[in-house]
């Protein structure tokens, strides 16, 4: 684990649409590894590892894309009240409950640190509507809104932290796991006969926006996208259970928008058994995949990535073994890419 660039990534604040500050980290690593990096009109990061060895004899080098979406869910602020209380509008899938008595930083003029404050007149086990929380900065009205305007985002403020020696807790390792296991794996990987694309894509969070135009560009021949595998805590069915934390990385079978490629799946569950990876099958939410499976011609996806218990919440927690697991999958994918046959009989 490279403690400083996961702390980076995990930390910059990168709410749907306002993705800057996580994709300049996603561009600056990428630079350092690939021939090419750039930037397209959605705000997509796409950086170009060419290949360097000979693959299929006479024809061009088969086009591979890694893409793990960098933003996170957060909030805008929607109107200010005269007593300097602001109410907000949600930007991906958050819930009242994981909502309440929780920091924040606004990204104003300069950042304004708060809190969403409960109504505490009214404590019962009723669950409020989101529209009717606000955000307490502490500061009367004018001084406020000459920080912060309506338009402006919000994150939450929980930075990542070490909950012991092999497990992690933040905010939004949904997906910023999946980002730092693409940069990590295109940084270790060598020679390849694919050449190699990796994409920090944008508004994710929001029904799968960014990636499709990465997509249509690169028109990949096999693609994965990188995700949280669902992980479930202490709640919930144990036969709804597939991904268990620390066991390996998860790879999706099927999801809310796409069926994995069954020849893919069996590829990287071969890798994984030929490589000693440690891996889970694995079912989940909608994710990239997606539109790569889409776009032009189409291609063979599906989506991996280490499981993540409390996705959508303030308190995410992961391992340290899967994320090593996911890359070395991300990595032996790569360079063993051009031996699967993607052609139907």
């Amino acid at each position: 684990m490279d403690w400083k660039l996961f702390e980076r990534i995990c930390n910059a604040p990168g709410v749907p649409g306002h993705e800057d500050a996580a994709q300049e980290i996603v561009a600056e690593v990428l630079g350092a590894c690939c021939n090419e990096v750039r930037r397209d009109r959605m705000g997509n990061v796409i950086g170009l590892k060419k290949a360097t060895r000979r693959g299929r004899k006479g024809s061009r080098p088969r086009r591979v894309v890694l893409a793990a979406h960098v933003d996170e869910i957060g909030l805008m602020v929607k109107h200010i009240d005269e007593r300097g209380f602001i109410g907000f509008h949600p930007i991906g899938g958050l819930h009242t409950q994981v909502l309440v008595s929780q920091r924040v930083v606004i990204h104003g003029r300069k950042p304004v640190r708060g809190a969403i404050v409960p109504n505490m007149k009214d404590i019962n086990d009723k669950v409020a509507a989101l529209t009717d929380l606000r955000i307490d900065t502490g500061l009367p009205r004018q001084a406020l809104t000459d920080l912060v305007e309506v338009g402006d985002t919000v994150t939450l403020d929980s930075p990542v932290e070490r909950l012991n020696e092999k497990t992690y807790i933040g905010r939004n390792f949904d997906n910023r796991i999946g980002a730092y296991c693409v940069l990590d794996a295109m940084r270790r990987v060598g020679s390849l006969a694919v050449d190699a694309y990796a994409v920090g894509t944008v508004q994710e969070e929001v029904g799968v926006r960014g990636m499709g135009p990465a997509a249509f560009a690169i028109e990949p021949d096999l693609a994965l996208a990188i995700d949280g595998s669902l992980c479930q805590g202490p709640y919930g069915d144990e036969k709804e259970r597939l991904c268990v934390l620390g066991q390996g990385t998860g790879i999706y079978l099927i999801d809310g928008l796409t069926i994995g490629d069954r020849r893919l799946v069996h590829f990287l569950g071969d890798l994984c058994r030929r490589e000693g990876i440690p891996w889970q099958k694995n079912i989940g939410g909608g994710t990239d995949a997606s539109a790569l499976q889409k776009s032009r011609c189409g291609a063979l996806v599906t989506t991996v990535g280490a499981p993540v218990r409390y996705m959508h919440s303030t308190v995410q927690i992961c391992h340290d073994d899967d994320i090593e697991a996911t890359i070395r999958l991300l990595k032996a994918f790569l360079e063993h890419a051009q031996e699967l046959a993607i052609d139907h009989p």
